[in-house]
């Protein structure tokens, strides 16, 4: 009885409440076409208003030079990958090392942890081609100086001994 009252108070209240039942199109977001850039500022007035648009200081505010490859008014960014980025800061959101509402660099979806990063290595990259490759190189030459010599049939064998050699200890005839 108690749940028939709860339904009965209830259902008048999620039935006349649009907000319920729409809550997934608040959630939807904006449309892609909002977050796509602008044109290519041309005036200051125009790059103030994309400054502000993308929550930088105007002094801070670089966008991409305008060669035809649609970046538009998005500013030019660092690239910091996200490995470079303080684990131990409180981020909006930690598995990407990002805060809300923070503008990414074009190519973030390269630098995120699991893929490229822009740290500083221990060895330089020649050092570390040269290391792969002399290495690989000597187990090649061991390779090549065990494979096609035969100095190892050139120890002294002997056939097998065995005992009363010569004579029949069995055989696979049946027994008549």
């Amino acid at each position: 009885m108690a749940a028939l009252i709860k339904k009965a108070l209830i259902n008048p209240v999620l039935r006349n409440n649009g907000i319920h039942r729409l809550q997934f199109v608040r959630l939807a977001g904006y449309w892609n076409k909002d977050w796509k850039p602008g044109p290519y500022p041309k005036t200051d007035a125009e790059r103030i208003a994309a400054a502000k648009k993308y929550g930088l200081l105007p002094q801070d505010y670089e966008p991409y030079p305008d060669d035809g490859l649609g970046y538009g008014d998005y500013p030019k960014l660092p690239l910091v990958s996200a490995d470079m980025k303080d684990p131990l800061y409180n981020w909006d959101y930690p598995e990407m090392k990002r805060n809300f509402g923070e503008p990414m660099h074009t190519q973030y979806d390269a630098y995120t942890e699991e893929r490229l990063s822009n740290a500083r290595t221990r060895y330089s990259a020649k050092h570390m081609w040269g290391t792969f490759l002399g290495i690989m190189s000597g187990f090649l030459a061991l390779h090549l100086l065990c494979e096609y010599n035969d100095w190892y049939l050139r120890h002294p064998w002997t056939p097998p001994q065995y005992p009363n050699q010569g004579k029949t200890h069995y055989t696979y005839e049946p027994v008549d």
